[in-house]
């Protein structure tokens, strides 16, 4: 019923940009969880910047916060996607590539 609510704007329109920009999002959010996980395994939970991703990893382990936090944020994700919102989701793609993506490779690379 919700998302029956959320999506009752009709019929999407087909979108060559959203789709780049979702899939794009998606590998980026897979990327960023599976580089955060490698970086706890080598450097220890300190080493996460985000204060809710960290605290949430305490509260419930890596697989809960960590996982959790990546469900979330592709639900989301998708959610903008199926909302025609292209934009938006190409901004926070962005932001994900540069904010977490860049550092964690230059982390890997330098050790």
């Amino acid at each position: 019923m919700v998302m029956r609510a959320l999506l009752k704007r009709g019929e999407p329109q087909r979108s060559l940009f959203g789709d780049l920009m979702v899939v794009s999002f998606l590998i980026v959010q897979c990327l960023d969880g599976a580089f955060t996980y490698l970086g706890i395994r080598t450097w220890g939970p300190g080493i996460e910047a985000n204060p809710l991703i960290s605290s949430a990893m305490t509260a419930g382990g890596i697989a809960f916060g960590l996982g959790g936090a990546k469900a979330l944020a592709i639900a989301l994700g998708i959610l903008l996607h199926l909302r025609g919102v292209h934009n938006i989701v190409a901004v926070l793609t962005a932001i994900y590539f540069t904010a977490a993506i860049i550092p964690w490779t230059a982390l890997f690379l330098a050790n």
